[in-house]
């Protein structure tokens, strides 16, 4: 069987796929594996997930979702997935404080690639992480902790699978709140570039789409808490609030989207951009995101504009987000806020990638950072350049798993 991730743009070459039912399980194809690599949801549009020898998907895995009500965490297996996890969450009474922008994801493949939601004061999903337990290269199942090593999750929780396969995770959780999300239209560009940092404070959440052809942010959609007021800033602006639900891409179907018009509902009802059981996005696409610091969003923003007409033939839509700084090792958030650029190209990497490599030269006097599970052009030493704690995420690497 010829597996592949969710675009279908990359064919995963592993010579075995494996789908164990338990921890034990998973051990044994560790311990007896060369190279061994897991696979969560297949979001990644890149080769993170593959390997020329063992493949594994914990999907399979039984479902633990232990609350702690003390503490305010939860502890998940490994193959749990966003809208699996948030569902049996809210039952209980209890919260993720975010989440990313579809809830399809699997929360340990999110974290290991530094996946975000959106929101001034909300850092990345795996900000969230207090407790991990891997199951290392010698089929030993080891256990980190915040309160025992701080440092250590820093450095694990955006690991890339590089120390092993997540087999547990024990994430901070809060009582469980409602949303409700407005979206806006035709906000003016001068007023997005000149506020960006007002219009991403105006919600719990808030995105901005644009093509960056027009003078024009298309759509601003702005998820508030019930416990919050709204300003409303893209109204003040000159935007005009939407009269019915929008899908991002224009010329689709709001149908998969989560309901909007002020209607509140629950916090994983209205986080998320799209609801399970639904296609996310357009589906049929390739995506890039790249993080630089919110001080130079204004400049990159400006260039952004400039490019317009030379993305135009290959993007679908752009997403302007913000997140929050954080201490993880290889987050592109790492000790910076970061306003981030989503893109949502076409799915033909022949005419994507030259635009790509023009859009990352043109962002580098930003020193932008790419998302680790998706497509960027950049080389190793500009990577290594951009993220100040990669040597020594190798080297911990190394200390950890010395024959890789």
């Amino acid at each position: 069987m010829v597996e592949h991730n969710w675009a279908g743009n990359v064919v995963y070459g592993a010579a075995r796929f494996h789908q164990p039912v338990s921890v034990a399980e998973v051990q044994a194809v560790v311990s007896s594996s060369a190279k061994v690599r897991a696979v969560g949801s297949r979001h990644s549009f890149n080769t993170v997930a593959d390997t020329t020898g063992d493949q594994i998907s914990l999907a399979a895995l039984p479902r633990v979702v232990e609350i702690d009500a003390d503490a305010h965490t939860v502890t998940i297996d490994g193959g749990i997935k966003y809208g699996e996890l948030a569902t049996m969450l809210d039952e209980r009474g209890w919260a993720l404080a975010n989440l990313a922008s579809l809830p399809h994801i699997s929360v340990a493949g999110a974290c290991a690639t530094g996946t975000h939601g959106s929101g001034a004061g909300n850092g990345n999903l795996a900000t969230a992480v207090q407790a991990m337990e891997i199951v290392t290269a010698s089929g030993d199942l080891v256990a980190i902790s915040r309160d025992d090593d701080a440092q250590l999750v820093d450095a694990m929780a955006v690991g890339l699978g590089a120390f092993g396969i997540v087999t547990s995770l024990t994430l901070a959780v809060e009582p469980t709140f409602e949303v409700f999300q407005h979206v806006y239209e035709h906000l003016p560009m001068s007023a997005a570039i000149e506020q960006v940092d007002q219009i991403m404070a105006d919600g719990y959440s808030v995105s901005m789409f644009t093509s960056w052809q027009a003078d024009e942010i298309e759509q601003v959609w702005c998820k508030r808490r019930m416990a919050g007021d709204g300003a409303a800033v893209p109204a003040v602006l000159g935007a005009i609030p939407a009269t019915r639900n929008l899908h991002p891409i224009a010329e689709l179907s709001a149908e998969p989207c989560t309901e909007q018009l002020g209607v509140a509902g629950s916090w994983h009802e209205r986080l998320p951009h799209f609801r399970m059981g639904f296609t996310p996005s357009s589906g049929d696409e390739l995506q890039s995101e790249l993080f630089v610091a919110s001080a130079e969003a204004v400049g990159a923003m400006h260039t952004l504009v400039e490019l317009g007409r030379e993305l135009a033939p290959v993007l679908k839509v752009s997403e302007v987000r913000a997140v929050a700084a954080d201490t993880l090792w290889l987050s592109p958030c790492f000790q910076r806020d970061c306003i981030v650029f989503h893109f949502t190209w076409i799915p033909s990497w022949p005419d994507v990638q030259p635009v790509l490599a023009r859009l990352e030269s043109a962002l580098a006097p930003f020193d932008a950072r790419p998302h680790w599970g998706k497509l960027s052009t950049l080389g190793g030493d500009v990577i290594r350049s951009r993220f100040e704690r990669l040597d020594a995420f190798e080297q911990l690497v190394n200390e950890r798993d010395p024959t890789e």
